[in-house]
């Protein structure tokens, strides 16, 4: 769960079906402040590609072109269909002399247009994707022939890229495969406060009519939800994602946290361990199986979507969920109160079983190497211009521009801070600023960058935002979560083809449990056959992988 996020200022009141609307528009989706601004950098007129003049570290002697395939984030669809239309792209092409030709998959179907792109052998200069994901791993998506090993390439033309990682080991072993190859230019979450930034919401202008407390501990939380039904009316107190996979919402730590596990992989003092199928895993299966029997929890709850979830939140059919600071509280409350000034929302603790006790998991995004990672394709006749243009992004002019815009437009340097302008929290056209943000920076999303934690300052505005940052980094979650783990082909391959079968079958009797479909004492039977599917073979590739990482990160 891995995607930024974000929003902070109210829409003006238009009635409830156009707030509504609007709020369904934004898709849910942090260095050197001395920047040389850009002659005719402004909103209202950005130079085409054809009149750039200046290129990286080189006068541009001819106009490069090159095809890139990304999909666009959701909050900046919500304004402009298309990247060419996006300022941000246009000042990105004005100021590296590159001109991009953007080949756009549908909204959400990413995973399915990259596997007909690549077997279509018609492949474009640069590919935006989740490249660790790719069946066998980056490894195999190299010696397929689909993308190219980047070692040279960055040490003859990516020196901002460089710099960055041999100052920062850890991050350097987690955008590598087992074998030491480079494979994408990577986003970057170096600093913590970035990595954390979804948790329980909760509707406490309901608490506060009902004469509840914020709910801590499970058992709190089961009478929160019931009060919310039987006197509030709520139709699915609890909402949560659950696309693209069921119990997606909760993979953070939501709930199943407060068992000791998580639903997928994690830690315990160095050994690797995988939550659906230990013995707490059917603790949390009878938990979720009751709530759903006496309606606490989303009767859909395996196909609730992001519109679905906003829709709940904001029409008060349902009092609680699992979101983002940004595109949750920032997205939602100041909808909910341009229709009812009177309606709070607040952020909750992770729950726990036990009143004081600290929750273990939480969501903690990977530091890099995961969302928007750019691979320069096999088929690029362009490779040095595209790899300048990409390490644009990690230099300190391009570090601003992918975080702040602008100068003068987006953001102004304020005592050597770069604050936002009103174009971005304040927006005239009436944007919420996750909008503004996606028109004008990468800052709220990902992209080849690092980003800035002085974004985040300023984009949580909401007091409930920034509770929201606080409270839900106080776990233990860094103890227990596993970093990106380079594999070998081999190990990639071998652990995708068992984990596709894994999690088919975890998903599905999860779900079959929590329905009633199938009796709790399934479970024993469920997890001899994720057995038999071979998780003890995929758990040591993790452990061997982890291992590695901490033998290598010990000897640098």
């Amino acid at each position: 769960m891995s995607r930024n996020r974000d929003q902070v200022q109210p829409y003006a009141n238009r009635g409830l079906a156009m707030v509504v609307i609007l709020a369904l528009f934004v898709l849910l989706s942090s260095c050197d402040s001395s920047v040389r601004p850009f002659r005719g950098s402004s909103a209202a007129s950005v130079e085409s590609p054809q009149e750039i003049q200046q290129s990286v570290g080189k006068e541009a002697k001819e106009q490069v072109t090159l095809t890139y395939w990304a999909e666009l984030n959701g909050n900046a669809a919500s304004i402009k269909s298309k990247f060419s239309e996006v300022p941000f792209f246009q000042e990105w092409q004005r100021r590296t002399g590159v001109q991009l030709n953007f080949i756009q998959p549908p909204a959400n179907q990413g995973k399915e247009a990259i596997s007909v792109l690549l077997a279509s052998g018609e492949l474009p200069d640069l590919i935006e994707y989740e490249w660790i994901n790719y069946p066998g791993g980056p490894e195999k998506a190299m010696n397929d022939g689909y993308i190219l090993r980047l070692n040279d390439i960055l040490d003859q033309y990516a020196p901002n890229l460089k710099k960055y990682l041999q100052a920062h080991p850890e991050i350097d072993l987690q955008v590598r495969t087992a074998n030491g190859s480079y494979y994408a230019f990577p986003f970057i979450q170096g600093e913590p406060r970035l990595r954390t930034y979804q948790g329980p919401i909760i509707r406490k202008d309901w608490l506060d009519d009902l004469g509840l407390e914020i709910p801590e501990t499970i058992e709190e939380w089961h009478d929160v939800l019931k009060a919310f039904k039987e006197r509030k009316g709520a139709e699915a107190p609890l909402t949560f994602l659950g696309v693209p996979n069921p119990l997606f919402g909760i993979e953070g730590g939501g709930f199943v946290g407060a068992f000791g596990i998580k639903k997928n992989f994690y830690q315990e003092q160095g050994k690797v361990k995988f939550g659906a199928i230990e013995p707490e895993y059917k603790a949390f299966l009878a938990l979720f199986r009751d709530w759903y029997q006496e309606g606490l929890i989303d009767p859909n709850l395996a196909a609730v979507d992001s519109e679905t979830q906003d829709t709940s939140m904001i029409l008060g059919r349902s009092g609680a969920s699992i979101w983002n600071a940004g595109a949750g509280i920032g997205t939602w409350l100041p909808v909910m109160r341009a229709r009812d000034p009177k309606v709070e929302l607040a952020p909750t603790p992770y729950p726990v079983l036990k009143k004081g006790d600290r929750p273990k998991f939480g969501q903690l995004a990977p530091v890099a190497g995961v969302s928007g990672s750019v691979a320069i394709s096999t088929s690029n006749q362009h490779v040095e211009e595209s790899a300048r243009m990409l390490d644009y992004g990690y230099s300190p002019e391009g570090h601003m521009l992918f975080n702040f815009g602008i100068e003068g437009v987006s953001y102004e340097m304020k005592d050597g801070y770069p604050a936002y302008t009103d174009l971005i929290l304040n927006n005239p056209n009436q944007w919420a600023p996750s909008q503004a943000l996606a028109m004008y920076t990468r800052a709220s999303y990902f992209g080849p960058f690092v980003q800035d934690v002085r974004y985040m300052e300023q984009y949580y505005a909401l007091p409930e935002q920034q509770e929201a940052a606080r409270l839900w980094s106080d776990t233990d979650a860094a103890l227990h979560i596993l970093p990106v783990l380079p594999k070998t082909e081999e190990e990639s391959t071998e652990f995708s083809v068992i984990m596709q079968d894994v999690n088919r079958l975890a998903d599905e009797m999860s779900l079959k449990i929590i329905y009633g479909m199938e009796p709790l004492d399934a479970f024993e039977g469920y997890v001899e056959q994720i057995h038999a599917m071979g998780i003890d073979r995929a758990i040591q590739i993790q452990q061997q992988s982890l291992d590695r990482y901490n033998a290598a990160l010990s000897a640098r």
